[in-house]
């Protein structure tokens, strides 16, 4: 009798314990979605966008899904997922404008509302190590054309020369024709520093000096804006990197963090699907 006691009191805690766990799961089955991601930053590239945010602090988040869209109000779609606090879309296309929005998810598949910041990007082309050569000594490959992207003569009205290359009594420049504008930002890191065109500021005397580790904006006669950054200068050439927005009067160069809607502008929508 006292084993079938003990084994039924056995059976009845066992039960008991069972029962509770199981209302215990129940009660805390986690169904809350993390936060949504705050601090998106978008980098312009070369047909690509490099993507980055903050870390969520929660402890289950297992990733994040990165959406984009046409417009900030408009429908998101998923183009990946990762599970780190970057990505890259390097389906992007030069000179079209896209929004993107960042998710993050936990283990049991809750995913959060879209990150809220204003964060877009327009893709543009970009080279590195560009030469070109001072045109009293090398005419014909002084001058640049972000048209065709190479170097071209000075004086290139086919191409068309957007800048070219002059050293004067010792002093480099860098020359532009009365229909364009030019201005130095000063010295940068790389070509990535400089993220829109100025308003204003331009060279009155449509030149300026040339400086090793400088960025210079160009605001060209078709109304484009590009930027070249200065590697290293010569006696007779100059060599440099470059980027050229290929939306007409789209100051826009690089993107920089994001920027939270204020109250009362428009809402995110939900993402598509």
């Amino acid at each position: 009798m006292k084993k079938t006691y003990a084994i039924s009191i056995l059976l009845f805690l066992l039960l008991g314990i069972t029962s509770c766990d199981n209302q215990d799961m129940n009660e805390y089955y986690d169904n809350e979605p993390p936060n949504a991601p705050t601090g998106v930053q978008v980098l312009n590239g070369d047909n690509r966008v490099d993507l980055s945010w903050n870390n969520n602090r929660e402890r289950d988040v297992a990733g994040y899904n990165v959406y984009y869209s046409t417009s900030y109000d408009g429908k998101y779609k998923l183009i990946g997922a990762t599970g780190n606090n970057y990505y890259i879309d390097d389906g992007a296309s030069n000179g079209v404008l896209n929004y993107y929005a960042v998710t993050a998810y936990d283990y049991n598949n809750n995913e959060s509302e879209l990150s809220p910041e204003v964060a877009y990007a327009t893709p543009r082309p970009e080279g590195f190590n560009q030469s070109i050569f001072d045109f009293n000594k090398f005419p014909d490959n002084s001058g640049y054309s972000f048209t065709t992207y190479s170097a071209v003569a000075y004086n290139d009205t086919v191409n068309t020369t957007d800048f070219f290359f002059d050293v004067y009594n010792g002093t480099p420049y860098l020359d532009v024709y009365d229909d364009t504008d030019i201005k130095d930002m000063g010295a940068t890191i790389d070509i990535y520093d400089i993220a829109f065109a100025p308003a204003s500021g331009w060279s009155t005397t449509k030149d300026a000096t040339a400086i090793e580790g400088h960025t210079y904006v160009i605001w060209t006669f078709d109304n484009h804006f590009a930027k070249i950054r200065v590697r290293t200068i010569t006696r007779d050439r100059i060599v440099f990197d470059w980027a050229f927005q290929l939306v007409t009067g789209n100051p826009q160069l690089k993107v920089v963090a994001g920027e939270k809607q204020k109250r009362g502008s428009l809402q995110r929508p939900k993402r598509n699907g």
